[in-house]
C-alpha cells in the first residue's frame, strides 16, 4: 500500500479520467483487477471469490473507498453498512487528497465525493439531516446496518420517485408511481429478491421498476 499525499489527485471514475497521460492515482482500475478474478475463474460462480475479495480490500482505505463509491452488486442495505462503515474508519487517511468523480476537471474533497457518490445513501435513510456529511453518514450506515424489512421498504418509498425519473419510457408510469403499488410490490418480493433492492440503491430500484413494468404486461390501448 503506497502512500497518497496531501493534495494528489485520485481519480475515482473512468469518466472522469480524460487525461490519461496525467499522474494521477485510479482508484477505477480495481475493477479490472476483478474483472480480471472473474476470467481467471472462467466466470464459473465468481461471487465466494468476490465476496471474499471484498472483505479483505475493505480493510485498506482505498479499497473501503472503492466499495463504497463504485456500488458494486450487491448493494443490499446490510453489504453498504459494510461499506460505510469501513470509509468511515480510514475518513481522516482519505481526507487530505482530492478526487475526481464523474465531472470533468472539477476536483473533489472527500465530502463532496460522497456526496455525489452515495447521494441516494443520504436522501433514502437520512432524509432529513442537517449535520456534517461525516455524521449523515454514520447515522446512515447504522440504520441500515440495523434495518429491518419495514425500515428498508419505507427507505425504498423515499427513493423511488428519484428511481422513476431515471426510468424512461415507462408505459405504466402512473401505476409505478402509486404508493400503494410500491408497497404492495416491495411487500410481495421473496427474501432474495428483496435483499437485492433493500439498501434503496438507485439503480437496483430502477431496475426493479422495469420488472414490474414487464409484469404488468402491454399497456392498454387508449379508447378514442
Amino acid at each position: 500500500m503506497l502512500e497518497v499525499h496531501p493534495g494528489e489527485l485520485v481519480v475515482t471514475h473512468e469518466v472522469a479520467d480524460f487525461q490519461r497521460e496525467r499522474p494521477a492515482w485510479r482508484l477505477y482500475m480495481v475493477s479490472q483487477v476483478m474483472s480480471g478474478m472473474y476470467e481467471a475463474l472462467d466466470w464459473q460462480n465468481p461471487f465466494p471469490v468476490s465476496d471474499a475479495y471484498e472483505a479483505f480490500f475493505r480493510g485498506t482505505a482505498w479499497g473501503a473507498l472503492y466499495f463504497a463509491t463504485a456500488q458494486e452488486a450487491p448493494v443490499s442495505a446490510e453489504r453498504t453498512a459494510l461499506r460505510l462503515q469501513a470509509v468511515l474508519r480510514f475518513w481522516d487517511t482519505l481526507q487530505p487528497a482530492r478526487y475526481l468523480f464523474k465531472t470533468l476537471g472539477a476536483t473533489l474533497t472527500l465530502e463532496e465525493l460522497m456526496v455525489a457518490s452515495c447521494d441516494w445513501v443520504l436522501d433514502a435513510w437520512d432524509p432529513r439531516g442537517e449535520a456534517s456529511v461525516r455524521a449523515r453518514l454514520e447515522a446512515a450506515a447504522e440504520r441500515m446496518a440495523r434495518a429491518t424489512r419495514e425500515d428498508s421498504i419505507e427507505a425504498i418509498l423515499r427513493q423511488l420517485p428519484r428511481a422513476l425519473q431515471l426510468a424512461p419510457g415507462l408505459k405504466h408510469r402512473e401505476v409505478l408511481a402509486d404508493p400503494g403499488f410500491q408497497r404492495r410490490s416491495l411487500t410481495a418480493l421473496d427474501p432474495l429478491a428483496f435483499e437485492r433492492v433493500s439498501g434503496a440503491c438507485t439503480w437496483t430500484l430502477t431496475e426493479k421498476l422495469y420488472d414490474w413494468e414487464a409484469e404488468l404486461g402491454p399497456h392498454p390501448a387508449k379508447k378514442v
